[in-house]
């Protein structure tokens, strides 16, 4: 047992926060998103039964948000087909930890094309898979320095 560590971190989520550097990005995956298959060239850690905010902010504690790009925090952009029909009140939620952890809050949030944020997401250090039910409710994370 370590001291100051959320209880929610698995050592294998520790393990890969330490290893990544300054740049390397991180997915928090929903329920729905195809983490297997994205995350073929990254490293896939399941954590069935937790949701995306938990696991958010218990990294945000540790981890360092990159201060040389303008938003290193990035949503799942609404396809076409469901802007105004799907709500998406978890960016709320996303917004408010944020700006727990990092000065320039909602400012450093910014959002990519869904195909393109697949893209992105194959390019990740690591994958977290969750059961998140929100839709939209991916976010990654690119790594700063200290």
């Amino acid at each position: 047992m370590l001291k100051g560590i959320p209880k929610i971190l698995s050592p294998e989520l520790l393990k890969v926060l330490c290893e990544m550097g300054h740049g390397d990005r991180i997915v928090l995956a929903d329920g729905n998103f195809p983490s297997q298959s994205v995350g073929k060239n990254a490293i896939v850690i399941r954590m069935d039964g937790h949701g995306v905010p938990e696991i958010l902010d218990a990294i945000l504690q540790l981890f360092p948000l990159d201060h040389c790009v303008e938003k290193p925090v990035n949503l799942m952009q609404l396809s076409s087909e469901d802007e105004g029909k799907v709500e998406t009140p978890i960016w709320d939620t996303y917004k408010k930890i944020v700006e727990s952890h990092d000065k320039r809050g909602k400012d450093a949030i910014g959002q990519i094309e869904r195909f393109q944020y697949y893209e992105e997401a194959r390019k990740a250090y690591a994958i977290i898979a969750t059961s998140e039910p929100a839709l939209y409710a991916n976010i990654m994370l690119q790594k700063g320095v200290i």
